[in-house]
């Protein structure tokens, strides 16, 4: 069967060798989280990095919701830190994730070569679905 290029048992097309690695998900209320970082303001600077902190509270509580989940997708590693990962805008307004410290240390242990994320956010909620594809 020819299934997004590539055939069953081959080594032939485009996702060809990909392995998914983890799968992380996680879902945030909004407001849970603006009440959070009212309560400890020192709290924004720990969770996210200057370019993500200047984001509205709905941005902000679906990125929470990407670092949940790149820990889950990464197995939950000791010594991870928020700020090992960072969503950014890439081309054509797409999520992109970028990870540093021992998030990366981590992905590069397990294979990790790509990463595919999708935020989402309505209804007070907000939510988060990461893949490691090595």
């Amino acid at each position: 069967m020819d299934y997004f290029g590539a055939r069953r048992g081959t080594t032939q097309g485009p996702y060809a060798g990909r392995v998914i690695v983890g799968i992380g998900v996680d879902v945030v209320e909004v407001a849970r989280l603006g009440a959070a970082l009212e309560r400890t303001p020192a709290l924004r600077n720990r969770l996210f990095t200057d370019a993500e902190g200047a984001l509205p509270l709905e941005s902000l509580a679906v990125r929470f919701a990407a670092k949940e989940a790149v820990a889950k997708a990464l197995g939950v590693p000791p010594g991870l830190r928020h700020l090992d990962a960072e969503i950014v805008r890439g081309g054509q307004g797409r999520p992109e994730l970028r990870v540093t410290g021992r998030a990366a240390e981590v992905a590069r242990d397990l294979g990790v070569r790509r990463w595919h994320v999708s935020l989402s956010h309505d209804g007070g909620m907000a939510v988060a679905y990461v893949v490691a594809e090595s």
